[in-house]
């Protein structure tokens, strides 16, 4: 046996033994075991077997995986997200990679529109959503998640309802008064349309559960934990407001014109009223606020 391979053995049972487990069992396991695969690794045929059309219309296809993506770039973003929040100590660098990394992701999020905007037909995608009511991409929970472990939770209630709402507002009132309630919600009644009450059965208490954790680890909370020299970091600031403006703005614009190519002045598959639900100037939802000027706040989304 080399050095090396004892030096290897060694780091071996010194990890096992910090576990209480036997080294040996562990060898001994590696002797039996199949060396990874590609397929055993990232199981492709488990991942491509999870496109079940609704229609026999192809394009479908297209729009299916299109979203499929969408939710696996959200969980990615979700995993550096919470590397942030998590994090006992957190330097400047480490919180602008992380940054970094999120904006690429939704960098591709924005860009990628043009698969789906240019990738489909018109005609068949008229005929298909018929077959998806009440269904909506607005279902997203990660999407949900994103918002609320990136900045604090009075920065997503509807802008009509932010002065009645502080840190002792019950989080279920909270809730009722997000700004995505509006695509659901007659407040003039209250009634709730069936994309509501689906998505809330299936994950109101989960983002009760949420919004309470997030509270104080969000990446908005975290940002103002930091020393007061940290938050001047010049490209700590930079990824930050670049971040806020491409989820806020540009993705959600992206995504506002995909929608006007395929459902022009029609209603969403949820039956929402798209236009003014997505725009940015109505919702005026914008993660780090106090990183913008007053002209850049009052003029957030005009002029798209």
């Amino acid at each position: 046996m080399t050095n090396e391979q004892e030096k290897l053995i060694e780091r071996i049972s010194e990890k096992f033994t910090a576990i209480n487990q036997n080294p040996n069992v562990h060898l001994e396991g590696l002797v039996h075991s199949n060396p990874i695969t590609y397929w055993d690794y990232i199981l492709p045929e488990a991942l491509l077997g999870l496109q079940v059309q609704r229609t026999t219309l192809p394009d479908e296809m297209v729009f299916i995986m299109y979203h499929q993506i969408n939710e696996l770039l959200f969980k990615m973003i979700l995993w550096e997200i919470d590397q942030v929040s998590q994090s006992e100590h957190i330097e400047a660098a480490f919180f602008t990679e992380k940054l970094r990394r999120i904006s690429r992701y939704f960098d591709m999020l924005s860009t990628s529109f043009d698969i789906m905007g240019d990738g489909m037909e018109v005609e068949q995608y008229m005929k298909f959503r018929n077959t998806l009511t009440p269904a909506s991409g607005f279902q997203s929970a990660q999407y949900r998640l994103i918002e609320f472990a990136s900045t604090e939770l009075i920065n997503l209630i509807d802008f009509r309802f932010r002065a009645t709402i502080d840190r002792n507002t019950s989080y279920e009132h909270a809730f009722e008064h997000l700004y995505w309630q509006a695509a659901g919600k007659d407040h003039a009644t209250g009634k709730k349309n069936t994309l509501l009450v689906n998505f809330e059965k299936k994950y109101k208490y989960m983002f009760l559960d949420k919004m309470e954790s997030y509270n104080t680890t969000n990446m908005w909370t975290r940002f103002k934990q930091l020393p007061a020299e940290v938050q001047k970091d010049e490209a700590l600031i930079k990824a930050m407001r670049h971040y806020d403006y491409t989820v806020n703005v540009t993705w959600v614009m992206a995504h506002y014109h995909a929608a006007g190519k395929y459902i022009g002045g029609g209603e969403a598959t949820g039956g929402s009223d798209w236009r003014k639900y997505m725009l940015p100037k109505y919702q005026r939802r914008i993660f780090f606020p106090d990183l913008w000027s007053e002209e850049e706040l009052k003029n957030w989304g005009e002029n798209l």
